[in-house]
Parts: C-alpha cells; sequence; structure tokens
C-alpha cells in the first residue's frame, strides 16, 4: 500500500531513515482510531485541537495531526513527524502553531508523557471555566482521576511560544490530567490507549456532573480517603483495560470507516 508520507520535500532521505517500522505504523494506525472516534464523539471543535504521541524508538521526534484536517478526516498516513525544533521530519503540511508549542515541550520536558492529547470536549472544557476545582468528586467515573488531576490557573492566551509551552508543561507535573482554566483539558498518558482511555472517561464524568449540577440539587461528595482508595482501585489493571478499550475502538472503526488505517 502506498503511503502519502512515503514523498517528502526538502527532507534528507537520512533524516527518514528508520521512520517507517512496525512500531510506528502501529502507532500511526492507533493514533487515527483516537481522532476518528473523538470525532464521532463530538470531541473535537472544527479544524483545532491535536493528539500527539512520542515516535516509537525515536525519543525526539513525534507523530501530530497535520494543521486544517478535522479530526474525522485524520488517517494513518496522513499525520507528520515532527522533531521538537519545529521541523516536519516526515509527511505533508504543517501542525498547527499551538500543537507545535505545546506539544514539543510537553514531550521534552516530561518524558513519561508519550502521548498528549488536548481536545476542546464541551464537558470537560465546561469544567475548565467554573471558578475553584473542576471536580466535586461525587461521581465513580469521576473518582478516576483523583489523585491524578491538576488545574493550571494561569491562562496567558493563545500558546505561540517555547515559553508558554513550557509553562504548561511545568504546570502538568506528575498528573496524567491537567484542566488548563480558561481554556480546555489536556491528557498524559504512557501510551496512546491509556491517553485515550483518559481522555474518553474524562469526558463522561464531566458530562455526569455538569448533568448533576444542572438539577439545582447539592452533589454529595464522596469522603476523600474512599475517593483516593477507589482511584488506586481503578487504576490496578488500567494498562490492559485501556488496550482492550481501544482495541474495540479500532473494531468498531474498522467496520464503519476502514479508512481511518491507510
Amino acid at each position: 500500500m502506498a503511503h502519502a508520507f512515503d514523498a517528502v520535500a526538502n527532507v534528507p532521505r537520512a533524516s527518514r531513515d528508520g521512520l517507517d517500522t512496525p512500531a510506528i505504523r502501529q502507532a500511526r494506525i492507533d493514533l487515527a482510531a483516537c481522532f476518528r472516534m473523538a470525532a464521532r464523539l463530538g470531541m473535537g471543535e472544527g479544524i483545532c485541537n491535536h493528539f500527539s504521541v512520542v515516535v516509537p524508538g525515536q525519543d525526539d521526534l513525534f507523530l501530530v495531526n497535520p494543521y486544517g484536517l478535522a479530526f474525522c478526516e485524520v488517517t494513518a498516513s496522513s499525520l507528520l513527524i515532527c522533531d521538537f525544533a519545529g521541523r516536519v521530519v516526515l509527511g505533508h503540511g504543517r501542525p498547527e502553531a499551538t500543537a507545535f508549542y505545546i506539544h514539543a515541550q510537553l514531550h521534552r520536558l516530561n518524558p513519561r508523557a508519550r502521548a498528549a492529547f488536548h481536545t476542546h470536549m464541551p464537558n470537560a472544557t465546561a469544567l475548565c471555566l467554573l471558578d475553584g476545582a473542576p471536580f466535586v468528586w461525587a461521581g465513580q467515573t469521576a473518582l478516576k482521576f483523583y489523585d491524578r488531576l491538576a488545574v493550571d490557573e494561569h491562562y496567558n492566551g493563545l500558546a505561540l511560544d517555547d515559553a508558554e509551552g513550557e509553562r504548561i508543561a511545568r504546570a502538568a507535573g506528575q498528573a496524567d490530567v491537567i484542566m488548563l482554566k480558561n481554556h480546555g483539558p489536556l491528557v498524559l498518558g504512557p501510551n496512546i490507549a491509556e491517553a485515550w482511555d483518559d481522555l474518553y472517561y474524562l469526558e463522561r464524568a464531566a458530562q455526569v456532573q455538569l448533568k448533576a449540577m444542572a438539577s439545582g440539587r447539592p452533589l454529595k461528595p464522596v469522603a476523600a480517603d474512599v475517593a483516593r482508595a477507589a482511584c488506586r482501585q481503578m487504576m490496578e489493571g488500567n494498562a490492559e483495560s485501556a488496550r482492550l478499550h481501544l482495541e474495540s475502538v479500532k473494531r468498531q472503526l474498522m467496520r464503519l470507516e476502514p479508512e481511518f488505517a491507510d
């Protein structure tokens, strides 16, 4: 099968050696599946927002979606490989500017963040607009994030330089989810499957809390010790659960829109 990323203008062949391994091809397919399912679930926003993952075997490079494609248009072959200096090493097009400045610094400064997903999905983003803590910790699904979430209170406008990308990366600390106030959520993971799993359940948890808040009745928070224990319970075996979740996503997409893997 011919891929759109086989021909790259103005990039030396030596720079592209080793960038079409089975592991990288699989990462492309997995990441494209996340874009497509996110679109189906209403998590995208026009041609904005971005998912990235460090290229397997190449810790100084990352895969990211090209500017101009909606999530529902992304395919495995359309994903770009970029370096941390902003150069497109493999692929056609360029990343959206904030995608580069946020994701390059996240991967550079947080080596544990192999995958980074940022989207203005409506429910989790709505919680980022509220004053105070985003979650009340009243719903079981939300407890998955109890000890794993940080809040960045310092919105500075668009991330259009390295300094803002670095600030966001440092604000993340060791958290797996960062709620960027006045902006939206950012999910970090050790791999694509776990980042996807967190993104999905973060949006569901936010949706349920907002529905409960809309009732006008007081929410009933879970006691801190129970919430912490529940979070630990949910994270036991989370890697396998996330892997199976992503496999389910890919099976659905292979029936509904198999071109995502091209």
